[in-house]
């Protein structure tokens, strides 16, 4: 992965990473077709604003600073036919409920930053692959690359560009539902009981989110009688009402994120509000916050390219294969500005290595001039992911080994004075008519078993943590930032006589 010198960067443009070697790239059928997809998606409206993306990166600075904590969490891989006002709800539901979660213990901001309305593609490790026919005979196909690239079905592996503009209509259609519902009181700190707990089989996990939240409404009955509260004087907007929300997804396909691509120009009214305008230059108005993969991050690639030209803050996914030197060069490049809160980095190394591979990378970002500019969070899924012996066609993740990456990744920040500022998840709230969450991670308070894991196996690529192992990270996230605080704030005691 690491290249034996670093690029000269050049000037930069939208289209400056089609001179570089590109990863994962989409062979598509014609060209033409392709051509004029692009074109088309060039035309349409951004999905974000240059506005929306500056606040998400004012709050990525208050992450950097200590003052914040970054929740990312969605979907491994969205699909289309799971564009579906309940879905949406549901993971939209389970992250704001985690967020509570996690305030309470720390009793800091939590930024939300969802894998959705847009994570429609997947890199994967090979090109093809063998599947069972209908017919059940063998045959190798492409490989599923995610909705916006093929089907998942074997009959309909050829790449379509039709299908990124699905992915743009699809992610529009979405974000649409997830402003109705916060605009409509769906995140209203005065109902948070109104979320459903029937899915949730462990008594104690449900008396433990009940206690905050009857903590919560008593706080909030005593703010009312005092005026303090914005709401009970008929205000109808307050963070108390309402969240900010923000979209993420991985940067894989360039093509479609050039085409959403666009110059914003500071205007003189900005001038006088600058620290609540966005800079000039190029956004991309696809999400507010893209992420290189493990796969995307050659230091000559086209997606290092490409991600150092854009102004959205950005996330690098670090793993065993990275070296030391190889992220400050990275960090050099995608961030020469040292800019606090530009760039999150997301370690993502299994349980069993994050040991030996996570202190070398944290010694070689505090020995460079971006130790304080970067956030680092915690991605305990991906290195964790098995087959288990009585489902070899499947993949699973041992909740245990979730939370031993999660816990060791606080642990060893802080034996080398750093700081943890996050968790990314995959998971997802969504449950059946008869309230059954979805069964693909082992473990939890819950206690999934492996003879459960079919029961509700619905991911066509990763496994994800369902409603109650997501509430179960954050409780174990707000145990560990709530005694972070409380020994900051311990003091020796004075003596009797003082």
């Amino acid at each position: 992965m690491v290249s034996s010198a670093s690029p000269s960067p050049g000037a930069w443009t939208p289209t400056s990473w089609r001179t570089r070697p590109v990863a994962q790239s989409v062979s598509y059928p014609s060209a033409s077709h392709l051509s004029n997809t692009l074109h088309r998606l060039s035309t349409l409206p951004g999905l974000v604003t240059p506005h929306s993306i500056h606040s998400l990166s004012t709050h990525l600075t208050s992450v950097a600073a200590g003052r914040a904590f970054l929740l990312q969490a969605g979907d491994c891989a969205e699909l289309f036919a799971d564009c579906r006002e309940d879905k949406i709800a549901a993971k939209l539901r389970l992250i704001l409920m985690m967020s509570l979660v996690i305030v309470w213990g720390a009793r800091m901001p939590v930024v939300r930053v969802g894998r959705i309305a847009g994570q429609y593609g997947k890199p994967r490790s090979k090109d093809k692959e063998m599947v069972e026919m209908e017919s059940g005979e063998k045959k190798e196909v492409l490989t599923f690359r995610g909705d916006n690239v093929n089907g998942f079905s074997p009959s309909d592996r050829t790449p379509d560009p039709e299908r990124l503009l699905q992915a743009y209509f699809h992610s529009s259609a979405t974000l649409n539902h997830i402003h109705g519902l916060l605009s409509s009181g769906f995140a209203d700190l005065h109902a948070p009981l109104d979320f459903s707990f029937d899915h949730v089989r462990d008594e104690a996990l449900k008396r433990d989110y009940r206690q905050i939240v009857e903590s919560i409404t008593d706080s909030l009955d005593f703010m009312g009688t005092i005026g303090a509260d914005p709401s009970s004087a008929g205000g109808s907007s307050s963070s108390l009402s309402s969240v900010d929300y923000y979209t993420s997804h991985e940067g894989l396909i360039l093509e479609y994120e050039e085409s959403l691509t666009r110059l914003h120009t500071s205007s003189s009214s900005q001038s006088s509000s600058s620290s609540r305008a966005p800079t000039a230059g190029y956004y991309n108005l696809s999400a507010h916050m893209l992420w290189l993969g493990d796969r995307t991050r050659d230091l000559n690639g086209a997606h290092v390219e490409y991600f150092r030209g854009i102004k959205n803050p950005i996330g690098i996914k670090v793993g065993p294969s990275m070296q030391p030197e190889e992220l400050v060069r990275l960090l050099e490049i995608v961030d020469p500005d040292v800019t606090p809160g530009r760039v999150t980095l997301i370690g993502r190394f299994g349980a069993s290595k994050i040991e030996s591979h996570l202190p070398p990378l944290i010694r070689a970002v505090q020995s460079s001039r971006h130790a304080s500019s970067i956030i680092w969070i915690s991605d305990p899924m991906h290195g964790n992911t098995i087959s288990p012996p009585s489902h070899p066609d499947i993949k699973t993740r041992l909740f245990t080994s979730i939370v031993s990456e999660l816990s060791a990744s606080f642990r060893i920040h802080a034996s080398l004075g750093s700081r943890l500022s996050g968790a990314h998840l995959e998971l997802t709230g969504e449950v059946d008519e008869s309230g059954q969450s979805v069964t693909e991670c082992m473990g939890g308070s819950m206690e999934l078993g492996e003879e459960m894991l079919r029961e509700r196996y619905l991911t066509h690529c990763d496994p994800r943590l369902n409603a109650e192992q997501g509430l179960d990270v954050a409780f174990l996230v707000s145990r560990e930032l709530r005694e972070r605080r409380l020994q900051g704030s311990r003091k020796p005691s004075p003596s009797r006589g003082a």
